[in-house]
Formats: C-alpha cells, structure tokens, sequence
C-alpha cells in the first residue's frame, strides 16, 4: 500500500495529534468528540492525512490546536499546558489514531464514520498497553461490520451515478464494476488504470477505493 508520508516521520506525527488531542481537552476544555469534529472540518485532518509537512512535523500538537480552533472559531487563545500524570486516554488515542490513519491510508473524515472517536476511547483500558496492531486489527473488525457497501459503491452513489453510467466514464465493464462492488473481485487487486479511472471519476483518491485487509 502507498502511504501519505514515509515512516520517517511517523512518530513525530503521532506525538503531534496525541498531545493536540489532550492540549484540546484538559487545557482548554474541550470534549474529544467536538474537538475532533473541529479538527476535520478545518482541514487540518486532511493535510496530516496527506503528510504536509508543515502540519505533521512543522509545528507542535499545543499549535496544531491552536490553529484548528482558531479555523473553526475565529479565536486565538494559548494557554498554558495542564499536564496529567502519565498519559492521558485521549493522548493515546491520538497517539494510536495517528498509526492507524497512516497504516491504513484512510481519511480522519472515513474513519470518523466507520469508528467515532468515542469508541476508540472506549479501547483505551483494553489496547493502551497492548502491540499497536491489536488496535488496527480492532479497528478493522469494526469498520467491517459498520460498512455493509464496499468504498466503490458508497462513493459511486455519493456522486449519484448509476453502474453504466460510471462503466461508460471510466470505459470499465459494467459487469467488472459490480464484482468489485459485490466483492466477487477485490479492487485491492484490480489494474492500477482501472483504479485510476474510477477514483478520477468519482473525485477521490485511489486509496480511498481500497478495502481493509487484515494485517498478516
């Protein structure tokens, strides 16, 4: 799989989106759920997701949320940090949520639908401590069951095309478009141009086509 940013800079962005979470919460008071809300709508979740370097290693997790409030409200208000006494829940969720979203190339916007952050808070007494891959493997099973429709499918009707209509754009065969959204196929395997046309046609990113797979 192609992922946003190279590893290099993974646990520099995991430190950056744990310490936002818990800056957002036990200094200025925000409950998790808001401040995540707040954290995708201002479009900072999508570049961290992209790997822009100016957001996942150019500035702190105090800034990060600091600009994220300032997007949605129009307010600056640094404070100083509250610390906690070892690391807090919602710490380790951004710490955890930061691995996920790289591992699986998966949008903070996708993933909020499928896993609200406040399940994955509720892991936190069962996963903090466990091998991060415990928590994709968790996260994976829920998406799975959370999703009856494959991306291709969710994304296609979005977009409000019907299967010829999509199979006339990208010059797919209608017939290959329903096997892969009726998983007779996998799209994980399909020609990279077919992959191309689909995601050009329904204005994403090829990756977000992609179906989970449990890590081996």
């Amino acid at each position: 799989m192609i992922r946003a940013y190279s590893e290099l800079y993974l646990n520099d962005a995991r430190k950056r989106l744990a310490n936002s979470f818990d800056y957002a919460v036990y200094t200025l008071g925000y409950p998790l759920e808001d401040y995540h809300q707040m954290f995708i709508k201002s479009g900072y979740a999508g570049r961290f997701g992209r790997g822009n370097a100016r957001v996942i290693s150019g500035v702190s997790g105090i800034e990060l949320t600091l600009r994220v409030i300032e997007a949605c409200t129009g307010k600056y208000d640094p404070r100083e940090r509250v610390y906690n006494n070892g690391k807090s829940p919602e710490y380790w969720v951004g710490w955890a949520l930061g691995f996920y979203q790289w591992y699986s190339a998966c949008s903070f916007e996708t993933l909020q639908k499928e896993v609200p952050i406040s399940s994955m808070l509720l892991m936190y007494d069962k996963y903090h401590e466990m091998d991060i891959m415990h928590f994709v493997d968790r996260v994976n099973q829920i998406r799975q069951q959370n999703r009856a429709y494959t991306y291709l499918r969710m994304f296609r009707e979005k977009s409000g095309l019907s299967q010829s209509e999509l199979a006339k754009l990208t010059d797919i065969p209608v017939r290959t478009i329903q096997q892969y959204e009726q998983r007779q196929k996998s799209i994980n395997h399909a020609r990279a141009e077919y992959v191309i046309a689909l995601a050009k046609a329904l204005n994403v990113q090829p990756v977000e086509l992609m179906e989970i797979e449990n890590p081996t």
